[in-house]
């Protein structure tokens, strides 16, 4: 398979390595720092304008390959491509139970393991080492960050971003666009657009502007 990655940093250097444990192919990095179209070691760098043509070019499929939950989100609505253009990317070195459910566009890096009935949406980031049980719903552009352990039947909103390490105990449920900060313990539920750190968490932001939340 051939990707096209749009975005062109660290975040997307992971991706693209990835691409490759898979035997897969990056045929393209697009970012906007890039003014024009130009190849470099078999490889097409230039701005995300030029996506329709290279899809098409290169038979490819693509990853929003950018860290930000609201960025990725404003790239795809932006890119307006068919869900089936977009790749599902799933190391290799990960264990994804064959009844769970893994949305397009979302990347699964090494280690991660994902088990039995659990759904993921679309575009998120599942992050290297870390644990998603079994019934768990992850909704669409969130981010599970390295080492986290989300236990049975926890239920995490569109845009959540739950930090390195940290732990949510079974059955709660994490508001969308909250942010849970690295080694949090959740013990109780988290309203959305909210943050919440510390152990056991404790919210100490709710964001009540939605535009400003999800444009952070």
């Amino acid at each position: 398979m051939n990707i096209i990655l749009i975005g062109d940093s660290g975040h997307a250097r992971v991706i693209a390595d990835n691409v490759t444990s898979n035997g897969d192919s990056v045929v393209a990095r697009l970012d906007d720092k890039y003014a024009e179209l130009f190849k470099e070691d078999n490889c097409w760098l230039g701005p995300v304008s030029e996506i329709h043509g290279l899809i098409e070019k290169e038979n490819a499929k693509v990853v929003i390959a950018i860290g930000s939950n609201a960025i990725r989100k404003k790239i795809v609505d932006r890119l307006s491509l068919n869900s089936d253009q977009y790749a599902t990317i799933i190391h290799k070195e990960s264990i994804v139970s064959p009844s769970a459910k893994i949305g397009h566009g979302t990347v699964v890096m090494p280690g991660v393991i994902v088990n039995a009935a659990a759904t993921i949406g679309n575009h998120a980031i599942l992050n290297t080492r870390l644990v998603i049980e079994h019934d768990c719903v992850v909704g669409d552009y969130a981010h599970v960050s390295p080492g986290a352990m989300i236990t049975g039947g926890v239920k995490i909103g569109d845009g959540v971003h739950i930090g390195a390490g940290a732990t949510v105990i079974p059955t709660k449920v994490i508001g969308q666009w909250s942010v849970i900060g690295a080694g949090s313990v959740v013990i109780d539920d988290v309203e959305e657009h909210s943050t919440a750190v510390g152990v056991p968490a404790r919210t100490i932001k709710t964001e009540q502007n939605t535009a400003n939340t999800v444009n952070r």
